[in-house]
């Protein structure tokens, strides 16, 4: 049998490549929109937050339906699918000839990719119960290792080569990844039996996985983390262009920003998905989200660049606590078999959490400006923090004994 580590190691490798192409494109959409400009006459504001919430919107409509056909017909498949059709969609996204058309491709990106989801339920389905701390903890290297590496690749190809280059790169890096998984990744499938889902819908099996304890109010802390740490995404450009006084290179410090937050996340995922199996994700998930809101609440008081990048990097390691534990959590509260419904479920509500940020982040910056949108994504990390403190059980298990390691 194929060693879970090998085919953990493998997905991570893809992870991270499919992360650097995805984020590579982040630094300067902004200034993309106002760059191709408007057909209808939309402001940039509102066209800069229909960009970066359609997507999440469109994927939190195909997530759960993508994650029900993965435990029909396997993860494997869905993470290829998502890759590939992702590599296609963002190469169109060169040949745009305004915001508009933008925002339709990006509406169906979101409708075929979910790399993180279909990761997720890949690495969940092959290794043993009893390291999901430590395998969804190490997945997070390869996902905040590619966030952190790609936002300064993407402002500096922008800056130098203009944005289509990054398009292109992009395409080819998500490429590369399908390829693989699709050739590295030895996936010993065995769909659930339909009596084990309580019917042969999407429906029931989503119902299914929801009745487990701990399992809603989960996915409500998912969705709460997702909302405040994308609250402030889409206006960081902005925000950077206003500390600086010369607005020059702001797609490349605005990487730089962006990374500094993902390498902090980085270091301190495997450590703290680590901790989680030996102490419970419980514990770590609440001092992880409680340090997040001290960190986040005063960046908006920040008067240069530089101090903004240490506090993003602060925040960045206490998130790097919050992500796996959620993950472990619900590998836990849910059994064997039903990974791929699991985490195109997780996908679609932080999918929902990302389509819904933009929105209120831009009321927020309008009502209080943009450094008060700071302080209410810390704010709703301390919101989490209580909850999770009330309301998490105390238990990991979901009634099912623990796999045994496959070396």
């Amino acid at each position: 049998m194929v060693s879970w580590r090998r085919t953990l190691y493998i997905i991570i490798f893809a992870q991270f490549i499919s992360a650097v192409g995805f984020s590579t494109i982040f630094p300067f959409l902004p200034l993309y929109v106002e760059d191709l400009g408007s057909n209808t006459g939309l402001s940039v504001e509102v066209l800069t937050g229909l960009v970066f919430s359609v997507q999440a919107l469109t994927m939190m409509l195909a997530g759960p339906i993508w994650g029900a056909l993965a435990d029909r017909h396997g993860r494997k498949l869905m993470f290829v699918r998502a890759t590939l059709g992702g590599s296609v969609v963002i190469l169109l996204m060169a040949f745009v000839r305004s915001a508009e058309e933008l925002i339709a491709l990006r509406a169906v990106q979101g409708m075929i990719t979910g790399v993180t989801s279909a990761s997720s339920a890949l690495v969940a389905a092959n290794v043993p119960r009893d390291r999901t701390g430590f395998a969804l903890g190490t997945l997070q290297v390869g996902l905040w290792g590619g966030i952190a590496m790609g936002p300064l690749i993407g402002g500096v190809i922008s800056d130098e080569f203009g944005y289509s280059v990054a398009f292109f790169v992009t395409a080819v890096l998500l490429a590369f990844s399908g390829i693989l998984v699709w050739w590295g990744v030895d996936e010993v499938f065995k769909p659930l039996p339909q009596a084990q889902v309580e019917g042969n819908g999407f429906i029931a099996a989503w119902r299914h996985v929801l009745s487990n304890p701990g399992v809603s109010i989960t996915y409500t802390l998912r969705f709460i983390s997702g909302l405040a740490r994308s609250l402030y995404t889409p206006f960081i450009p902005l925000f950077v262009q206003g500390l600086m006084p010369e607005s020059v290179r702001v797609a490349t410090i605005t990487g730089l920003v962006t990374g500094a937050a993902s390498i902090a996340t980085t270091a301190s995922a495997i450590y703290l998905g680590r901790l989680s199996d030996r102490i419970g994700a419980r514990p770590v998930l609440i001092v992880s989200a409680f340090a997040a809101g001290v960190f986040f609440l005063p960046q908006g008081l920040v008067g240069t660049v530089w101090l903004l990048l240490l506090l993003q990097a602060l925040a960045g390691a206490a998130v790097g606590g919050v992500m796996p534990t959620l993950s472990s959590l619900l590998a836990r509260y849910t059994k064997p078999g039903e990974e791929g419904t699991v985490y195109g479920l997780e996908n679609s509500i932080s999918a929902g959490a990302r389509a819904v940020a933009p929105m209120v982040g831009a009321t927020l910056a309008v009502w209080v400006g943009l450094r008060g949108v700071f302080a209410f994504s810390g704010m709703f990390f301390l919101v989490m923090t209580a909850l999770a403190y009330v309301r998490l059980p105390h238990t990991h298990a979901a009634g099912v004994p623990h796999r045994a390691a496959a070396d």
